[in-house]
């Protein structure tokens, strides 16, 4: 069934596949099964979005730490951009077991779009980013009927590669601030989503 414009990507489960952000205490890679769901960001957000952009997680992004009063902010203006007509950013909270523990963007130009995402530094490890990249990826293409899209992250996060190699997308360059990459994607195709990883309704950046 066809989503209407906008709305997020349903529930899903996934198998972790190993390091998303990184790996467990003592290096082992997480195992198991991991269930997310993406959501829109709400005004009581703010405090997990603080813990979210904390020191360990921003250390390869160009900002900040968010205090309680920009937390606040970026939800407010998160919230805003949603309501824009026509609305160019989709940011998603993650969600594991009714505790936010990451966002994930999608900023439209055009025919493309611009993914990012960024996860509270004691959820890397458990697949979450793998899987949310993998739903938003199913919503460019069957929802908006985007062409591609494309992602970046800093030279040093490596992890963050990972997550987008295992995603499907290519290389496209490099240089001292970034790493650049691109998915080509089938407007209105068919989900690449597997069924067993998605439920029938429900709610649904490289760096942020």
């Amino acid at each position: 069934m066809a989503r209407a414009p906008g709305r997020p990507p349903a529930r899903a489960r996934c198998r972790t596949r190993g390091q998303a952000h990184g790996r467990r205490a003592g290096g082992a890679p997480a195992q198991g099964r991991a269930v997310i769901s993406l959501r829109e960001v709400t005004l009581t957000d703010a405090p997990a979005v603080r813990r979210i952009y904390s020191a360990a997680s921003v250390r390869y992004l160009p900002r900040a730490p968010l205090t309680a009063e920009s937390a606040a902010a970026w939800v407010t203006d998160r919230i805003a951009e949603s309501r824009a007509t026509p609305r160019m950013l989709y940011c998603f909270g993650i969600d594991h077991a009714d505790d936010l523990v990451g966002v994930i963007k999608l900023r439209r130009a055009r025919t493309s779009a611009a993914l990012s995402y960024i996860l509270r530094d004691d959820a890397w490890g458990h697949g979450y980013a793998t899987t949310a990249v993998a739903l938003v990826l199913d919503f460019a293409s069957t929802t908006l009927g985007l062409a591609s899209v494309d992602a970046k992250h800093h030279p040093d996060n490596h992890a963050s590669g990972r997550v987008l190699i295992e995603s499907g997308f290519t290389r496209t360059g490099r240089s001292a601030e970034a790493i650049t990459y691109m998915r080509n994607l089938a407007p209105g195709a068919r989900s690449t989503v597997p069924m067993r990883e998605r439920l029938s309704d429900g709610a649904t950046t490289a760096g942020s």
